[in-house]
């Protein structure tokens, strides 16, 4: 029988920081709003048959950077 779900670990910066953009956003946990904004730049159109173009790939940079990754 599969999981249905897995861990994935964050670096405890991004986490505290996450935690904190996330008071009064309406989101109940960090791992609510990750699963949220991942869910967000997958439904960006792209899939495992095509390649990225320079414009999507900076898009998800730039949302990667503000969530503290670069």
């Amino acid at each position: 029988m599969p999981k249905e779900k897995v861990t994935l670990k964050i670096p405890r910066p991004l986490y505290d920081r996450l935690s904190t953009i996330i008071k009064e956003s309406g989101f109940s946990s960090v791992n609510e709003f990750v699963v949220y904004v991942l869910r967000d730049l997958v439904s960006l159109g792209f899939n495992d048959n095509k390649e990225l173009t320079k414009e999507e790939t900076e898009a998800i940079k730039k949302r990667l950077k503000n969530l503290g990754y670069f």
